[in-house]
């Protein structure tokens, strides 16, 4: 049997994935909650609570003591881990991790008889990591903009993003420079835990490193200019840039049964992860990824950027690049305009729509309840172009959705269109939600088989690296599930709504 193993260290939660290529199936699972089962790191959705409404950071030893309680499951579970052949895994984007010196010490000495997080806490030099949901980095941007220019989106794939490490790092050596001194080495979430994994230090791969604004993706490599600017001496902080096998597991996970110098694969990140986990890592096919963000993403035959400014460029793991549109207001949004409409979710995904007209007769609401970042807007809030809060509950739910769907649609107009989309995430559950997006984009609308297209993208990466066809893996494990078709007759109806997004992104949040 071939086994492979798949992580995904996702912003409210960590799963792992086994894959059996030989049957073309799951072979076997576990997941961990950050909120219910790590209540001790105090980050409920996996957010740290901060005064600021635009801090979003995480304790990233919430995300080892993760991977340790994972492993203990999946051991559970009955499946034999010394059968793995290779393991891959990715990180949500941007997130970052600051270490100490004694980091590789510690990597190589790991007692198993102690957790993760007791023994990798002495090894950081700052004890929260900003992750992408942060917001707060609006001067570090400016000064990077006004130092580069448009030479930054046209080389590193993105303008100056609040969220991307490169301006997170700036502001973090601003505010604390001894802290920064005492720095030697900065990890985004995915290579920080496959180096874990490995027990040495692992690269960062070309996905995740161009969520960075430090990785020149002309010459695929750091970009000494702009990381000096950045931070005095970045660039001997950061990790080596690589694809290809990071180095072998570690022999402090043989307790959870896998092989020590099980092979592991350079992790990713979370979006790059998800285009080769959906099948998507070819041209032709865009996937809107629906979770506590939405993404819309695709692979580029040739390397281009959005003209607006706001969509991004990273490195695609199967090879070339890959567009992204991303928008923080996803899920939870969701969740918050049900509790307002006061449904349940069996009426937010399928009732609502079924009472409310197509349209909703021009009724939007942008569900900003979270300083979004497609476009960049810090004051959070509803926009709608309604009395929002006095509607009746299925036009608030079509309202909001409809409002999320024709945002997808405006920003990622740049990226190209599309006959087909595949949908993942937990929301692309719902046939409302679905139908909705097929109507607005006017093409057929996918969901896939496995729902953990991320970690399923891990295990298949580290697969390949092993030696087995994309292909094929593709063929076994995104088979094609529910079909939307859209409806012509929405065409029109559509079309003349979708200028209406740009005004109610420049307007001002209702009371």
């Amino acid at each position: 049997m071939s086994y492979y193993l798949g992580i995904d260290s996702s912003t409210q939660s960590l799963k792992g994935l086994v894959i059996d290529c030989d049957a073309g199936k799951i072979a076997a699972q576990a997941s961990v909650n950050f909120t219910k089962d790590l209540p001790q790191f105090n980050c409920v959705d996996g957010v740290l609570s901060n005064d600021d409404p635009l801090v979003k950071h995480s304790d990233p030893l919430m995300w080892v003591a993760a991977l340790d309680l994972m492993l203990e499951r999946l051991q559970d579970s009955g499946f034999d881990l010394g059968a793995i052949a290779a393991i891959g895994g990715d990180g949500q984007q941007h997130g970052s991790v600051y270490l100490n010196n004694s980091f590789e010490e510690v990597l190589t000495s790991l007692e198993p008889s102690r957790s993760l997080a007791e023994q990798l806490k002495s090894a950081l030099s700052r004890s929260t990591s900003p992750i992408w949901m942060d917001s707060s980095t609006s001067e570090e941007c400016r000064e990077l903009d006004a130092k580069f220019g448009r030479r930054l989106q046209a080389d590193t794939g993105s303008p100056a993003i609040e969220r991307f490490t490169g301006s997170q790092i700036r502001k973090f050596y601003k505010q604390e420079p001894d802290l920064y001194e005492q720095t030697a080495r900065i990890h985004l979430v995915s290579s920080f835990l496959c180096s874990v994994l490995t027990g040495q230090d692992a690269p960062i791969d070309f996905g995740d490193g161009a969520g960075m604004n430090l990785l020149n993706l002309r010459t695929m490599g750091w970009d000494s200019e702009i990381a000096e600017f950045t931070a005095p001496g970045l660039a001997g902080k950061l990790p080596m840039v690589g694809k290809g096998m990071a180095g072998g597991v570690s022999p402090y996970f043989e307790k959870y049964g896998l092989k020590a110098g099980t092979p592991v694969a350079v992790w990713t990140g979370d979006n790059p992860a998800s285009l080769v986990g959906t099948g998507a890592w070819r041209s032709g096919v865009a996937v809107v990824s629906l979770g506590t963000s939405d993404t819309f993403f695709a692979a580029l035959d040739q390397f281009s950027t959005d003209p607006d400014g706001y969509g991004h460029v990273f490195g695609n793991p199967a090879g070339g690049f890959m567009s992204l549109a991303c928008f923080k207001n996803g899920s939870l949004a969701r969740d918050k305009v049900r509790q307002i409409a006061g449904a349940d979710w069996g009426f937010f995904d399928n009732e609502a729509f079924e009472q409310s007209p197509v349209g909703n007769a021009g009724q939007l609401a942008l569900p900003w309840f979270e300083a979004e970042i497609t476009p960049p807007v810090l004051r959070p809030g509803v926009r709608a172009n309604f009395d929002f809060k006095s509607a009746e509950p299925a036009v608030q739910v079509r309202a909001a959705v409809e409002a999320q769907a024709l945002a997808l649609c405006s920003h990622s107009l740049w990226i190209g269109s599309f006959d087909t989309i595949r949908v993942t995430g937990g929301a692309s559950k719902s046939p409302g939600i679905r139908q909705t997006l097929a109507n607005v984009f006017q093409a057929r609308v996918e969901s896939i088989a496995v729902e953990d297209s991320a970690a399923l993208g891990g295990a298949m990466i580290a697969a390949h690296c092993d030696g087995v066809s994309l292909e094929k893996m593709t063929e076994q494990f995104t088979p094609v599930g529910e079909l939307c078709e859209p409806d012509a007759d929405c065409a029109e109806l559509y079309r003349n709504l979708l200028p209406l997004i740009k005004d109610l992104e420049g307007s001002d949040p209702i009371d």
